[in-house]
């Protein structure tokens, strides 16, 4: 394998716990061109890998077909004479591309059908591999092989000149090492610990001379703005004000981070900062951060984790129930 593509989850959290694969393609490939065709929300994040070489744009939205466009970038990309191609989603359409492109080794789980479109698939065994990021790393690995462990834990790197210039551009001042509130959750309000519990901790937080910023995407701002408005000032909302690369200039500045299961979760182990994971319908065993500084919370009940978007029962006990007391017990700890 001299130079590949890998076909990018369209989640951010699921980009970075892919990048372990990243790294074991290059342990095993000495001097490997590693591209990625991924869309342009998390195009960002591959930037700050020095793994990826080059970022190609993937146009088709979520859950969009288009057969004659995904033909088109398949031709696109034949021109890049790629040996090999990792494709990550599991659906059948995102496995088009590298089959028009040609290239010769295509790489993948088997799901939907795809046994025609893939040349080389992997089984996978979910119980011995429960993590998402172990099941992407096994796609390093020859047919029959175990995954490797441990894994390389993600790692983003950090333009300083382009931290100066978001801090500046926001009017913003890192020199208090500000605490960083990930309110957001893209998946659904099952996985967002209340805008109550966030304005607590904020209010107590704040009592001990911290700042707190709250980092987010433009949907996160009405949440953001509710919880700047309880806290009574406390927290500063800076959702919807950056882009991905400007959000993570601002948590590489924090001292530590408090977040829900979210992109931005993973983004801050990346960025080797002290986190406060938050769980309530998801999985700490699924998708944890790959971090030994951070800290997962989940209350474990019996209903949880149930992965829906909205809590099928109605009573949102899996977050409502963790305290903001409970979290900044966690953060005295970690800061201690």
């Amino acid at each position: 394998m001299r130079k590949a593509l890998v076909v990018a989850p369209s989640w951010i959290g699921d980009t970075i716990l892919a990048q372990p694969l990243f790294r074991r393609l290059h342990d095993k490939h000495p001097g490997l061109v590693l591209d990625a065709f991924a869309p342009a929300w998390a195009a960002p994040v591959l930037a700050r890998m020095q793994e990826i070489r080059r970022v190609i744009p993937n146009p088709f939205g979520h859950g969009e077909f288009n057969l004659s466009g995904r033909w088109r970038a398949g031709r696109e990309l034949a021109r890049e004479g790629y040996d090999s191609a990792i494709v990550l989603p599991n659906s059948w359409k995102s496995a088009l591309p590298p089959f028009f492109a040609g290239i010769p080794e295509r790489i993948g789980f088997r799901g939907e059908a795809r046994s025609l479109l893939l040349n080389r698939i992997q089984r996978l065994d979910e119980a011995a591999l429960p993590q998402l990021a172990q099941r992407y790393a096994l796609l390093a690995e020859d047919l029959g092989a175990a995954a490797p462990a441990p894994l390389a834990a993600p790692q983003l790197e950090i333009d300083r000149e382009s931290v100066r210039a978001t801090l500046a551009a926001l009017g913003l001042d890192a020199a208090k090492s500000p605490v960083a509130f990930c309110p957001g959750a893209e998946y659904g309000p099952a996985k967002r610990w209340p805008a109550r519990h966030f304005a607590e901790l904020s209010r107590r937080l704040a009592q001990t001379d911290f700042s707190v910023w709250l980092i987010g995407s433009a949907k996160d701002a009405p949440l953001g703005a509710e919880i700047e408005q309880l806290s009574g000032g406390a927290a500063r909302n800076l959702c919807g004000r950056t882009d991905l690369g400007q959000a993570i200039d601002l948590l590489s500045c924090a001292r530590l981070v408090v977040s829900n299961d979210s992109g931005l979760m993973h983004v801050a182990a990346a960025l080797d900062r002290p986190l406060v994971a938050l769980y309530g319908s998801s999985s700490t065993a699924y998708t944890p951060p790959l971090s030994r500084r951070a800290r997962l919370l989940s209350l474990g009940l019996e209903c949880s984790p149930c992965f829906r978007r909205e809590c099928p029962l109605g009573h949102f006990k899996c977050l409502n129930d963790l305290s903001p007391g409970r979290v900044l017990g966690e953060i005295k700890e970690i800061l201690s």
